[in-house]
């Protein structure tokens, strides 16, 4: 079954929206920073249309790195095989905040307000990732009803999980109903668009814990969780 959704409220995280414009905890912001990321928190929303669709599907087959889900689509990668091994099923999702957000960055950047654009990019990247919590909370409630666990979310391009799979999650939640196309190079466009995949299993397995950043050795990874 597919769920949307286009009517969603979410909250811009202050502390997120200055690490991504590129200031730590501990250092201290100009004075300019703060007010301007409070004005444009404040008025985001007029930039910003979150939408979200997801589909679960049964997963068929896991053999090697290669998994078979329902509807004839499968997905390539250790990683990801390693986890859906555990779970019987499988939540694909898209989201987005539309173009407004970016269109208007690039056009602060154009006209040279480089801080204004950074800003503005800053908050779009906090708002596509709430939105994408708050899908990854939704689908973990539905699955703890019926007595099930969830997963972390995973996205192509992520371990060993490559970008070209982009089209294998398309075949299974068409992107053209949240406005989403994929390039040639399987980058999503909008720029402030998610994709991944949440495994649903057994409560009392491993489902929820697994993290493969904890048998990784690539020790400078920014995905690193």
């Amino acid at each position: 079954m597919l769920v949307t959704s286009n009517r969603i409220d979410i909250e811009i995280n202050r502390k997120q929206v200055c690490r991504y414009v590129g200031y730590g905890a501990d250092f201290d912001l100009p004075a300019r920073i703060p007010s301007l990321i409070d004005e444009y928190i404040d008025n985001v929303h007029c930039l910003i249309e979150p939408s979200y669709a997801y589909v679960i599907r049964d997963i068929e087959r896991v053999q090697g790195s290669t998994v078979a889900i329902e509807g004839s689509i499968t997905f390539e990668s250790q990683t990801i095989a390693r986890l859906l091994e555990q779970c019987h099923e499988v939540a694909v999702f898209l989201v987005t905040i539309g173009k407004h957000l970016e269109d208007t960055a690039y056009r602060l950047a154009e006209d040279g307000l480089i801080v204004q654009a950074a800003v503005l990019d800053a908050i779009g990247s906090n708002a596509v990732d709430r939105v994408a919590d708050l899908v990854q909370g939704r689908i973990g409630e539905a699955a703890s009803a019926l007595g099930l666990g969830s997963s972390r979310r995973f996205s192509p391009g992520y371990c060993d999980w490559d970008i070209d799979q982009q089209r294998r999650v398309f075949q299974a939640v068409d992107g053209d109903a949240l406005g989403i196309r994929l390039t040639e190079r399987c980058l999503m466009m909008p720029r402030k668009s998610i994709s991944a995949i949440i495994g649903i299993g057994p409560a009392d397995g491993n489902v929820e814990s697994y993290n493969p950043c904890k048998t990784c050795d690539k020790g400078r990874c920014p995905g690193r969780r």
